[in-house]
This record gives C-alpha cells, sequence and structure tokens, in this order.
C-alpha cells in the first residue's frame, strides 16, 4: 500500500489580501515577466529563494506593474496575513521559483545557488 501526501488545507484569513500577493507573485514568474525578475534579483545580489529579502527590495512591485500601480508593497501585503498565511506564501513563492523553466535557471545560476 502506498501512501501518497497531501498538503493539507489551511484556511486563508486575510483572504483579500493572500489573494492579491499570491496574483502578483503568479504574474512575475509568468513567462513574460521571469526574466526580467531574475535580471532584477542578479543585479542586486539577492538570491532567489531569499523572500525576505525580495520583499524588503520590492522586487515584486519593480516587476509586477499592477501592484505597483495599487499603491501597494509585496512587503505590506505579507505584513498584514496572519502567522499561517504567511507560511502559506512562502510555501508558494517557493513552489513557483521551482516551476522557472531550465534555460533560465542556467542562466541565472548565481540567483538560484544556495550559498
Amino acid at each position: 500500500m502506498t501512501m501518497t501526501f497531501e498538503q493539507a488545507v489551511i484556511k486563508v484569513e486575510k483572504e483579500a489580501q493572500f489573494t492579491e500577493l499570491k496574483a502578483a507573485i503568479e504574474r512575475v514568474f509568468a513567462s513574460g515577466s521571469v526574466e526580467k525578475l531574475l535580471k532584477r534579483l542578479d543585479s542586486r545580489s539577492i538570491r532567489i529563494r531569499n523572500f525576505d529579502g525580495v520583499l524588503d527590495q520590492q522586487i515584486i512591485e519593480y516587476v509586477d506593474a499592477s501592484l505597483k500601480k495599487s499603491g501597494k508593497t509585496a512587503k505590506g501585503l505579507y505584513q498584514v496575513l496572519t502567522l499561517t498565511d504567511q507560511g502559506q506564501m512562502r510555501e508558494f513563492y517557493l513552489s513557483k521559483l521551482e516551476q522557472v523553466e531550465e534555460a533560465l535557471r542556467h542562466k541565472f545560476r548565481k540567483v538560484f545557488q544556495y550559498y
């Protein structure tokens, strides 16, 4: 008998902010924007897995015009989330970066390095 892992569904408490930030992250990882994201991270010497650094340096707002126009920041949206919402958001972000295509991962090796 094989056990398959299923992630527990945890209810999002601050749904509006969560949805807005999730949509912005989806847009920056979309095929038309991801290279701009990686270039910005590279120019700032920020590793892609450093989510706090990405938030602190306003990388998401730089890449995503919709979020920038809203006058909100990714960090501001993230900070109003509950701790469990923040954990889910961080996990979502990390899952998106794992989907970046191999050619871009190779081109921006430094950004993807662990150390």
